[in-house]
Formats: structure tokens, C-alpha cells, sequence
């Protein structure tokens, strides 16, 4: 499969190999409805595989094949709904997408602003010239509709406005007919315009969506009242005051737009994190060229610069420092409070701010390999993904908008059929005032709004959450399993001890083992050649080498038989290990690994090595207690030193001498009692496990293989992160069904009431301008819940 520049590859099969994907932006979009519309008029074009449209990313991915249809066709689809549309571009970064997307977010919500202040001043006009109209007709004896705020305003407002005004109710009423008419009709064709034509671009596609309810609403009012201006004979010779009703069509419009301004700036902050990480990039750096300092544009910046950075300045690119000593505050990116010291050979990451001294690096990472374009790579994945709790929303919004038409239309007969005596005004009052209260866009939002807050904030306490799936599977978690080297421990052992026998010295047995481990990448290998080199001892060259996973290494040292690994490793190989079994128990109850080593089929001894319990691991575990989690430490060390370990820091279980094949096995047989389970780990041998858990939660300075097996990601190393990654979850999804408890519990009240079901025991009725704002709050009031997500507090 090949993919299109800016978009995400998608695991290819025989069967899809010449599909293509591409990510498409897509404005205009306002609820749920919409997105559904799209993506199913996407979904039925000819050679498109899968279409996924996203409401709060403003996008959709298509999966196509390219002899059937083009990305440029599959725009001019979107451009066909009422949508807007427009290719990407292929040499657009992750960070420059992001910025347009973040700047054209802003142009729709200034212009959703201007439009509702404008048709808000227009309703207003369109109320006070109403009241003279309304005062004339309710003289009359003919058939009125009963409007509760109406009422209101004629019993309140109008003897007000006749004594401030007299002027105005002497203005003929024609005059003021065709002056509504003429306001009215500019709101109707320029605020409301998108709501007409997507209503018709959804007829013409056989199906309906938000705009549908709001343009018949609306458009019956307008229309109505059109035809009581241009042709009021004619309903007065059937008995019908020719009533206007154009400032309910004026108000109605003002107020939803009114609503999908606030709806529109309350989703641009559930971005918010993803627009303060792109303002982390620095638009130039300080380059040495040929020994002088140039500053040039980031994207001329070429791997292997060197880049110079001054107090309090932000660092441009990642690199590693050549030269200078500073503390560098990585909090945006790690959620790491304090500063953190960095000298020579020391990793920088691109975004960080340079607090006190100045450094020298060579840059590494550029563009879309640098930390903070992956970074915001995730978190837009991410916030892009939908939670399985969705499907709810969706089933719902699927037959929310064709059952409202059948309510509407139910409700219209049934008031002429039980309350004919209102008249046939009143039957249409209450029909559109159950189209306009309804509301889909409260269900749609309710998700994914509270997924993009969640992962925002996330990713501000350094926490890369990948996705609404993960948040709701994160919150079922009952137990955490850990990796112990560089998951609990810090990763970087040291050599304690050196026990050889009788026939080899300290010294040339740790020369010949680390001649041995030079070959090999664990941590423990590194242990011994770091401790080799700090006795100053010459290490020679092995002659053949061979590994292990999970054992120990083997080779031909200096023309001898050399075996360095675990107990279990030896005697595989029939080398008796009673001798040195004493010391080896000593030092695992004192957390110290034993590796043994043998040379010629003889045991040559023990290299005493031992890693270093993380300073917040002991607090990371009382925390996970404390939200009822039960902690697991898997690993391949020996049983003491892993006992020795859990004793120090109050893991509740140990399963220890696990293989790297095993640990997934480990895993399977935690969930076959039931337990939901997240592992942690950073390193290669943990993928398998990471994968089979419920949850695998990785740290982002481990391998990159364990990154993409994991569901969330810690950007610091330590393990607190992981009791807040299941809080914030389990805040989420609280947050998530609160919300669609509402937005059901709205529509559950609002629809009923509407239709007047209160009105035959308590005469309540609701006005359409009234029910139209209520819609246009249930929106608002879903977007605002998820929004104090980003208030949230790990204690």
C-alpha cells in the first residue's frame, strides 16, 4: 500500500496491496449528523475501501483504490455534501498542518461570531417592530398562534414600547410587513445560507442531519410569513390573521448561531495542547557556519549542525551537546516539574527551553523525526481515534433525525385530531418548535470532546495517550504488572562485587566478561564493560560470540570456552555452581543480580551486579495502591534479587525467571483469572507482553518497538505517570457519560415538551425562539462538561 504525504500507513494485505489512504480537511462541520453524512456519502463511492471522518479534527481519512477514484475526487465529493474541502499538501509538516488547521478553526469561529452578532441585532429589530403587528392583530377575532413569549412580550413589553414609541405604532402595517420581510430574507439567504444548503445537499442524497431540522424549522416560518406579506387576502378570506412570524425565523437562526460560536470556541480549546506543542518550535536557530554564527530558518537546518543556544533561549532542534553544562526545563514535554541538568554526550530535545547555561549540540533529529513533530503526530492520532463508548452516540444519531421529522409530523395532526379547536397555527407552532429544540449535535459531541481534552491534558503531564480506546480500556484496569530494570530500577547497573575462585584473580575474570558483553546490548553487559574500564583494564576481543535471550551469552575468549549468564545457563552446560551457591544467595537478598561466569566447562566466579531502585518508584506504587490497583513485578531475574526489590518498594506479587517468550505467557495467565491487566516496560523483550496486555504502557526513552506496542506512553522515566494515566481515564469516562446521560436526558424532556405533552393538564407551551436556544446550550453545555478535563488534578 502506498500512502500520501501527511497521512498514517495502514497494515497492508494481499488483498488491499494497491489501496492508498489520504487525509482530507474538511470545514463546515458542526455536529454529529454532518460527520456521519460525509462519511457515508464518502463510504458509498465507487473504490473507496473506508472512509473515517473526524468532527473535532475537521478531517477524513480515506481508504481508496486509485483505479477507481483520485484523492482530488474524493474533495470533490466532500465539496458536493455542503462540506468544504481541499487537497493537502504533500509538503506540509505535522507541526505546519496542525498551524493551518489551528488557523482556519479561528477563521470559521470569527465568522460563525460576525453572523450571530449580526442576525442577533437583526432579531431584535425584528421583535420591537413586531409588537405593533402583534398589538393590531390580536384585536381581531381570527385564529392566532399561542407563542408563551409572545404572550409575555405583549403582556410586559408592549404597553412599554407604545409609550416610548407612540411614533412606531403609527406606522401602517404593511410598511412594516415588507420591512421584516426584507430583514428577514437577508438573514434567512446570508446568516442561514450553509443551513439551506446543506439541508438541500443531504436531500439530494436521500438522508438529513441537523441542518435538515433547522432549515424546515426556520424555512416554514419565513416562508409562511412570506406568503402572509405578499398575499394577506388570502388568508383572511379562510378566517386566518395573515401574522408574520419572521422575527421567530431571525431569533431562531441568531440563537443557533449564537450556539455554534460558543460550540466552535469551546472545541478550538479542547486543542489547545496540541496548538501550545506546535508554538513549542522555534521559527530559527544559531548555526556555526565555518566558525561563524548564522542564524537560519529551522527548515535549513541539515543533521549534523551545530546549533547554539543561549540562556532562556528554547532549543531549535534535538541533538546531543558537544559542549557547555545547563539545566533544561522539559516540563511542556515531559511533564517534569523541575529542570533537568544536562552536559556532553547528554540527549536534547527540540521545544525545551535552555535555563541557565549555554550549550553547543549537534543536531540528530529533524522535521518529522524530531520528538515534538512525533509527539504531535500521536496526540493527533490520537485525539482523531474514538472511544468504544461512541458507538452509543452513534446508533442514536443514526435514526435520531428521521424519527424527529416523524415526531414533528405526528405532532402536527395530533394537536389537529385532540385540539382542533387551536387551530392549524398552533399544530404548525408546536411542529417546528419540536424541529428546532431537537438537538444531535450533543450526542455527537459528547465523546469525542471529552477524548480531546483527556489527551490533551495528557500530553501536558507527559502522558501520550493513544486514543479514546486505550482511555476506556485504561479505566477498567485492576492490575498493573511492571518490568523491573529500567522500569522500577533505573536501568543502570553497576558492579558491586567480583567473587572469582580460587583459579582466576578479581581482574581477569572481569576482563575476560567484559571482553565476552562487549558484543552484547543488555544492561547488565554494559555493567560489566563500564566496570572493566573503571579498573582500567585492557579487555580483549572475543573470538566468536553468540547469545542467549533470556540466558546468557557464549564465546571464545582468548582461545577459551567462556559462558557468562544466569544460574540456569550454567547448568545447561553441566557446570556445577554449588561452590559460589552461598555467596549467590547473599547477594540476591541484597538486591544484587549474581552473574556467573565459566571458563573451559569450569565455574571462574561471580560478578556481583546491581541496579538502582528509582528514587519515585516507592511513591509511584503507593499511589497505584491507593487506587486499588494490585502491583505485579515480572522479570528475568532470580527470585531473591526480585523478592529482595518488591520487599523495598511494596510490589504485591513477584514473578520472577521469566524468559523474554514467557512474559507474554505471564500476562495470558493473569487474564485467564480475570484480572484486566496494564504492563509496563521500556525495552524490546517487553514488546510481547506489552501487547498482550489490556493496556501497555511504555516509557518513551525505551526502544521504539516498545513504544509502538504500547497503548500510552510516558514521555518522563518514572512510573507515577501510570497512577495518573488511569486517573485521568476514570475522570474521562465519567465525564463521557455524564455527557450522554445529558444530551439523552435533553432531548428525552426537550422533544416531549415541545410537542405540548404538558399542555392539556398544566397549559404549558414552549416557544420556538425559546426551544431554539435551549438547542443551541445543549451543545455548548457538552463542550464546557469536557472542558474541565483540562482542570484535572492528580492528588
Amino acid at each position: 500500500m502506498s500512502t500520501l504525504p501527511g497521512t498514517t500507513e495502514t497494515p497492508a494485505t494481499t488483498s488491499v496491496a494497491a489501496l492508498e489512504r489520504v487525509t482530507i480537511p474538511v470545514t463546515g462541520m458542526t455536529c454529529a449528523a454532518c460527520q456521519s453524512f460525509i462519511q457515508s456519502t464518502l463510504a458509498a463511492q465507487s473504490g473507496v475501501e473506508q472512509a473515517a471522518v473526524n468532527l473535532m479534527m475537521n478531517s477524513a481519512t480515506i481508504t481508496f483504490d486509485p483505479r477507481l477514484t483520485s484523492p482530488s475526487a474524493l474533495v470533490e465529493q466532500i465539496r458536493g455534501t455542503g462540506y468544504g474541502a481541499e487537497l493537502p499538501n504533500p509538503h506540509q509538516s505535522v507541526l505546519e498542518e496542525q498551524e493551518i488547521a489551528d488557523q482556519r478553526q479561528q477563521r470559521e469561529y470569527k465568522h460563525l461570531r460576525l453572523k450571530a452578532a449580526i442576525s442577533l441585532i437583526a432579531g431584535a429589530i425584528a421583535m420591537l417592530f413586531s409588537m405593533p403587528l402583534m398589538s393590531m392583530s390580536s384585536a381581531s377575532d381570527m385564529e392566532h398562534i399561542h407563542d408563551p413569549l409572545m404572550h409575555w412580550s405583549m403582556r410586559v413589553v408592549d404597553p412599554a414600547l407604545q409609550t416610548a414609541t407612540p411614533w412606531l405604532y403609527a406606522v401602517p402595517s404593511s410598511i412594516i410587513r415588507w420591512s421584516l420581510f426584507v430583514l428577514a430574507t437577508f438573514i434567512v439567504f446570508w446568516a442561514g445560507r450553509h443551513f439551506y444548503v446543506k439541508a438541500w445537499s443531504a436531500l439530494l442524497h436521500k438522508t438529513s442531519d441537523m441542518n435538515t431540522l433547522i432549515a424546515l424549522g426556520t424555512g416554514a416560518a419565513y416562508l409562511y410569513s412570506a406568503a402572509a406579506t405578499i398575499a394577506p387576502s388570502f388568508f383572511l378570506a379562510h378566517g386566518v390573521a395573515p401574522d408574520v412570524y419572521f422575527e421567530a425565523a431571525i431569533l431562531i437562526i441568531a440563537l443557533i448561531l449564537v450556539g455554534n460560536t460558543l460550540e466552535s470556541r469551546a472545541t478550538g480549546n479542547t486543542s489547545a495542547a496540541l496548538r501550545k506543542l506546535v508554538q513549542l518550535q522555534p521559527k530559527s536557530a544559531r548555526v556555526l557556519v565555518n566558525s561563524v554564527e548564522t542564524d537560519l530558518p529551522i527548515e535549513a537546518i541539515q543533521r549534523g549542525d551545530l546549533v547554539l543556544v543561549r540562556p532562556g533561549e528554547r532549543i531549535p532542534t534535538d541533538g546531543e551537546i558537544v559542549f557547555g553544562r545547563s539545566s533544561v526545563d522539559e516540563s511542556m514535554l515531559t511533564g517534569e516539574s523541575l529542570p533537568v541538568e544536562k552536559s556532553i554526550s547528554d540527549r536534547i530535545i527540540g521545544g525545551t527551553i535552555n535555563q541557565r547555561g549555554s550549550l553547543q549540540y549537534r543536531a540528530t533529529s529533524l522535521g518529522a523525526d524530531s520528538t515534538l513533530a512525533q509527539i504531535v503526530r500521536l496526540l493527533r492520532e490520537a485525539q482523531g481515534t474514538r472511544a468504544p463508548i461512541q458507538r452509543i452516540a452513534d446508533r442514536i444519531s443514526a435514526i435520531f433525525v428521521p424519527s424527529v421529522l416523524a415526531i414533528a409530523l405526528a405532532t402536527f395532526f395530533l394537536w389537529r385530531i385532540f385540539a382542533p379547536h387551536a387551530g392549524a397555527m398552533q399544530a404548525f407552532a408546536a411542529a417546528i418548535t419540536v424541529l428546532v429544540i431537537a438537538c444531535p449535535c450533543a450526542m455527537g459531541l459528547a465523546v469525542p470532546t471529552a477524548v480531546m481534552v483527556a489527551t490533551g491534558r495528557g500530553a501536558s503531564l507527559g502522558l501520550l495517550i493513544k486514543g479514546g480506546e486505550a482511555l476506556q480500556r485504561l479505566e477498567k484496569i485492576d492490575t498493573v504488572v511492571l518490568d523491573k530494570t529500567g522500569t522500577i530500577t533505573t536501568g543502570h547497573p553497576q558492579v558491586t562485587q567480583v567473587i572469582p575462585t580460587s583459579t582466576h584473580t578479581e581482574n581477569e575474570l572481569l576482563r575476560i566478561a567484559a571482553a565476552l558483553e562487549r558484543a552484547s546490548e543488555h544492561p547488565l553487559a554494559e555493567a560489566v564493560l563500564r566496570g572493566a574500564k573503571q579498573r582500567s583494564l585492557t579487555v580483549p576481543q572475543a573470538e566468536t560470540f553468540e547469545s542467549h535471550s533470556g540466558l546468557g551469552v557464549a564465546g571464545i575468549v582468548e582461545g577459551a570456552a567462556t559462558l557468562i549468564g544466569n544460574q540456569a545457563f550454567l547448568r545447561s552446560y553441566s557446570i556445577a555452581t554449588e561452590p559460589l551457591q552461598a555467596a549467590a544467595d547473599h547477594l540476591a537478598e541484597q538486591s544484587q543480580t549474581p552473574l556467573w561466569v565459566a571458563i573451559d566447562g569450569e565455574l571462574a566466579g561471580i560478578i556481583a551486579v546491581a541496579d538502582t531502585v528509582k528514587s519515585t518508584s516507592r511513591a509511584a506504587i503507593r499511589q497505584l495502591h491507593s487506587e486499588k490497583l494490585r502491583v505485579v513485578m515480572l522479570t528475568g531475574d532470580n527470585e531473591r534479587t526480585a523478592r529482595a526489590i518488591a520487599r523495598q518498594t511494596g510490589i504485591d506479587e513477584v514473578i520472577a525467571g521469566v524468559l523474554p517468550s514467557g512474559k507474554a505467557d505471564a500476562i495470558k495467565r493473569l487474564q485467564a483469572v480475570h484480572r484486566i491487566v496494564a504492563m509496563v516496560g521500556d525495552g524490546v523483550n517487553d514488546a510481547p507482553a506489552l501487547a498482550q496486555a489490556d493496556v501497555g504502557i511504555t516509557m518513551a526513552t525505551g526502544s521504539d518497538i516498545a513504544m509502538e506496542a504500547g497503548d500510552v506512553t510516558l514521555m518522563r522515566s518514572d512510573l507515577t505517570g501510570v497512577a495518573q494515566a488511569i486517573v485521568l481515564s476514570r475522570s474521562t469516562m465519567r465525564i463521557m457519560r455524564q455527557n450522554l446521560f445529558w444530551a439523552f436526558l435533553y432531548n428525552i424532556i426537550g422533544i416531549p415538551l415541545a410537542a405540548g405533552a404538558l399542555y392539556p393538564h398544566f397549559g404549558l407551551l414552549l416557544s420556538p425562539i425559546i426551544a431554539s436556544a435551549a438547542m443551541a446550550l445543549s451543545s455548548v453545555s457538552v463542550v464546557t462538561n469536557s472542558l474541565r478535563l483540562y482542570r484535572f488534578k492528580f492528588s
